[in-house]
């Protein structure tokens, strides 16, 4: 059992020791974050302040998988997944931050990266690790053989998983305390479910998701940018797809299913009929513009991941 909690703690330790080192050169470099001028107006004083701080959370993870002294061809996988996603965030920061193209990359370059991750994922867990196409349904111990639609639905997993986190990191310590709950959650899932191999890598990420609060936690002194977000949300993709409970991806990660869902629902009401279903999306916005302080909203946002957390457990039991 060592490996596993050296994984978290190394994680931990090691995203505490670089975000004091890392701080000064982001702000040296001036790569402040832009903030949405039709967003909260409390948000406009967070103007300026450092982005790309996921690469903080990805040395963290990095160097806890690797302190576990644990490698087979799923952790690699699971490493591809969150690096590659890990890049495109990066190059779409940079464009940002650095370039000033406030829009970054185009909706179909990130797509076209993700897709290329998504297949590359497809063919490696299909030819080298044996998932079959075969899905577990939760409460249950059902399994039933879904053939070639197994392949969009790893698709939609790692496109769907990976906004949806990015859409999620809009205040302060909110996206990486839903991650680490989720990462947590799921480092239980793998011990309930028989794949301890995975564990390493999901307790690394909650232990750098968890040690990263310190300088994310508001006011915020870094924000991990879609460097940190788009990782995440792959690394979330990738343990679902790993361990093969892909559905559990929907009741452990609630909250980002509740944030990527309101930016569905507010875009196609608004072009259907001219109306707002929510005073802004995602979700997170509508409860700031209703009157919660952002930390409320944060805290709240917590708590209802960590019983999506819970309940996803639960639904393991019965595999």
């Amino acid at each position: 059992m060592s490996e596993y909690f050296i994984a978290a703690m190394v994680a931990a330790l090691v995203t505490l020791l670089t975000g004091p080192i890392l701080l000064p050169i982001l702000k040296e470099l001036k790569f402040g974050q832009s903030i949405r001028a039709e967003g909260p107006k409390s948000h406009a004083k967070k103007s300026g302040t450092p982005t790309m701080g996921g690469i903080i959370i990805i040395l963290g993870v990095l160097s806890g998988v690797c302190a576990s002294m644990y490698s087979s061809p799923a952790m690699f996988l699971l490493l591809f997944i969150t690096l590659g996603h890990f890049g495109l965030g990066f190059w779409d920061d940079y464009l940002k931050v650095i370039k000033k193209q406030n829009l970054g990359l185009k909706a179909r370059e990130k797509f076209c990266g993700q897709t290329i991750i998504a297949i590359i994922t497809v063919i490696v867990a299909r030819m080298y690790l044996n998932i079959d196409t075969t899905l577990w349904i939760p409460f249950t111990s059902k399994e039933i053989d879904i053939g070639v639609l197994y392949y969009p639905l790893v698709f939609f997993a790692i496109v769907g998983a990976s906004n949806a986190v990015n859409l999620t990191d809009g205040l302060d310590g909110l996206a990486a305390g839903t991650v680490a709950i989720a990462s947590l959650s799921y480092a239980v899932v793998c011990f309930i479910t028989g794949n301890e191999h995975i564990a390493p890598f999901a307790l690394a990420t909650f232990g750098a998701s968890l040690a990263f609060l310190r300088f994310n936690i508001n006011p915020a002194k870094v924000f991990m940018g879609d460097t940190g977000s788009l990782a995440l949300g792959g690394a979330f993709a990738a343990m679902g797809i790993l361990t093969h409970t892909e559905l559990l991806l929907v009741i452990i990660g609630f909250v980002f299913v509740c944030e990527a869902l309101s930016v569905i629902i507010q875009v196609i009401s608004f072009q259907t009929t001219g109306k707002r279903v929510f005073r802004m999306s995602p979700i997170h916005h509508h409860f700031e513009l209703g009157g919660w302080h952002e930390t409320k909203v944060v805290k709240v946002f917590w708590a209802v991941g960590a019983v999506a957390g819970i309940i996803g457990i639960l639904s393991t039991l019965a595999r």
